[in-house]
């Protein structure tokens, strides 16, 4: 099992990572019916898919001795309606000063477009990734 999720009224949830015990708590957003004081589950799937794109990047810069601590992912969602659902996520990496190669620059942009969270969203989800070095 991975996570234990309680529902704690007013449209929130509080998620346990069961291995580590780490939580996020998340709200509806003001557009629909919640507070927005709080993660949306929409915006977990955003947030799901800059970390894994980052985590992708640092297996791949590790095994190829490439440093890119202080990479830093925004990432921005656009919802659609009928039904509600994200319809585009628009990921910026940008990546800390150091002189990249060429060859270094191709790595880490294939390592990004291999994350599995990106490979178990919906095809008909437009995702946008955007290099800044």
């Amino acid at each position: 099992m991975t996570a234990e999720i309680i529902y704690t009224g007013d449209l929130g949830t509080s998620a346990t990572h069961l291995r580590s015990g780490n939580t996020i708590n998340t709200d509806a957003p003001i557009d629909n019916q919640g507070r927005g004081e709080a993660f949306s589950p929409t915006d977990l799937v955003a947030a799901a898919l800059g970390t894994c794109i980052l985590t992708i990047m640092g297996i791949s810069a590790r095994n190829h001795n490439i440093d890119m601590i202080g990479a830093q992912a925004s990432v921005n969602k656009i919802m659609a309606s009928n039904p509600r659902r994200i319809a585009r996520l628009e990921v910026r990496i940008t990546m800390p000063v150091n002189d990249y190669s060429e060859k270094e620059r191709k790595i880490l942009e294939a390592a990004a477009h291999h994350c599995p969270v990106a490979n178990s969203l919906h095809p008909d989800l437009e995702e946008v990734i955007e290099f800044v070095w």
